[in-house]
């Protein structure tokens, strides 16, 4: 089997955020987020990652991210399109949004062989601990008579944020093994604690110690022709009902396998915080942390060589 790949999804634009967060600097030498996870992962063994973009971002994306990092690791880059979508169907009048996680994944998975890969979200802050464990899953997992992948979980408490609300996937396991993923997408801190709402109004509370899913996975190259089978499945059943917002989400496709028995995903346990920029109030919460981190000799500063003069 080949080296194990990262796969960047770097396509959101960041509505909640008002801006394009996979670009906005945190760290001392101009750094971002990806800055720290791609070192991060280079230093886990992984020496390529594919980056999944809008293709109108390219050059964005090339003076502020890949320019110093190509040094480190090989870079590939993949464009995330509308256009690009399964043979027979067309693309819904008046839709904009990207169709989803799921195909995003899809379009980096295309160009891998048989690599296995691991995916991750651009403007997520995972810590080291994530990429050593899914790299050290990727070099030995191996398909049997199902499926074989894994998922890093951390703790509900690491990942909140004090200002608003965020998305989490709540994991149910068994054995260390993943049963289901039920996707909350309203969870806040509150007077009381952790708890998720469904209509704005009735509170359910979460605890601290639940299992989420931060959209860091590890997939062998089996996942791919299960991802273009879901991928059709989505434009004859989810998007005539919902032509201009239907999604593809990776955990559903993830979850879709679980139920019916063709996969097994290995949760792989991280006590790192996470770290992102949800809201534009999160940024300086980032910085902090980031500044913390490297003082205690996690992180070098700069992180790349030359990013910045002393």
């Amino acid at each position: 089997m080949s080296e194990p790949v990262l796969v960047v999804m770097a396509a959101g634009m960041g509505s909640r955020y008002g801006g394009l967060k996979q670009i906005e600097p945190v760290g001392a030498c101009g750094e971002k987020i990806i800055d720290y996870s791609i070192f991060d992962a280079r230093r886990a063994g992984f020496k390529k990652a594919v980056f999944i973009i809008k293709e109108e971002l390219r050059q964005d994306f090339e003076e502020a991210v890949f320019q110093k990092m190509r040094n480190y690791m090989d870079i590939q880059v993949v464009f995330q399109k509308q256009e690009d979508i399964p043979e027979g169907f067309s693309v819904p009048k008046g839709r904009v949004k990207p169709w989803g996680t799921g195909h995003a994944a899809l379009a980096a998975a295309r160009v891998l062989g048989d690599a296995p890969y691991a995916v991750i979200n651009a403007d997520d802050f995972y810590g080291q601990e994530a990429f050593g464990k899914i790299y050290s899953f990727l070099k030995t997992a191996k398909d049997g008579e199902k499926l074989d992948f894994a998922m890093v979980g951390y703790r509900l408490g690491n990942t909140v944020t004090d200002n608003g609300y965020v998305s989490r996937g709540v994991c149910e396991t068994e054995n260390g093994l993943l049963q289901n993923i039920v996707e909350r997408t309203h969870i806040e801190k509150r007077p009381e604690g952790i708890a998720f709402t469904e209509d704005g109004e009735t509170w359910h509370s979460l605890s601290p110690d639940a299992v989420v899913s931060m959209n860091v996975w590890g997939f062998t190259p089996g996942f791919t022709p299960a991802l273009e089978e879901d991928f059709k499945r989505f434009f004859r059943e989810d998007v005539p009902g919902n032509p201009e917002k239907a999604e593809i989400y990776l955990p559903f496709v993830v979850n879709s396998l679980l139920e019916a028995g063709r996969a097994q995903v290995r949760v792989l346990s991280s006590q790192d915080k996470w770290y992102g920029v949800t809201y534009k109030e999160d940024r300086q919460t980032v910085v902090e942390a980031l500044a913390a981190m490297t003082a205690q000799g996690q992180y070098p500063s700069p992180l790349w060589q030359g990013a910045c003069e002393q």
